[in-house]
């Protein structure tokens, strides 16, 4: 199995300063690798039928509507699955020194991100955007390995990586569903919409916390 992590929003806690008021991580699988290059590969056809150069990312916030609605309907027909998970950081919501720590926030929210996923992972290779330094991805990857198992204390992460996102197009996928989810979140009418007409068949889990 392949995850592609990326996430919505900043870990910043400065609500009222313009710090997102949620931090959106969403793990996007798949089951099968043939899915997951044909879904690669659609993704790089899609920029030579928009005229975009072959380096060009594709990233929900700064994308125009059209774009947005065009890689969409791309991947939406690909067997893929994701679950999000969403930290409320209002203080009035959010308590305990952990979270005045970016690094720690985010380790956190990802970390239940992947246990929502629990259930549905089996020796899951992961590709996380990168972030951070290097002694912080090790770490993190420690971190994830370490915190998320079976049942049985069996391995469900086989292994961790980071990458790109700029050369990931699997990465931009999980961008995207990052960023229709923190929309939907917030009932901006776009969110709401363009996950009700190409995501939702692929969700498995969305959550908030603290609610």
């Amino acid at each position: 199995m392949l995850a592609f992590v990326d996430e919505s929003g900043d870990s910043g806690r400065k609500i009222l300063n313009g710090s997102s008021l949620y931090f959106v991580v969403a793990v996007v699988t798949f089951e099968d690798h043939d899915d997951a290059l044909a879904c690669d590969h659609r993704i790089g056809l899609l920029r030579r039928e928009l005229g975009m150069p072959p380096g060009y990312e594709f990233h929900f916030s700064e994308n125009p509507k059209e774009i947005r609605q065009s890689f969409l309907a791309a991947v939406s027909p690909y067997h893929f699955f994701y679950h999000v998970f969403a930290l409320n950081k209002d203080p009035s919501k959010l308590y305990g020194p952990g979270f005045d720590h970016k690094e720690s926030l985010y380790k956190y929210a990802v970390r239940l991100t992947f246990q929502n996923a629990r259930p549905f992972l089996a020796d899951t290779k992961v590709v996380i955007d990168r972030s951070g330094d290097r002694d912080f991805q090790r770490e993190f990857a420690t971190y994830l390995r370490s915190r998320i198992k079976a049942e049985d204390g069996g391995r469900l992460i086989k292994s961790v990586k980071q990458e790109d996102s700029k050369a990931n197009n699997l990465l931009q996928l999980a961008d995207y569903v990052a960023g229709v989810s923190n929309r939907h979140i917030l009932r901006k009418p776009e969110g709401i919409e363009l996950r009700r007409k190409y995501l939702a068949p692929h969700e498995l889990s969305l959550q908030t916390w603290p609610r």
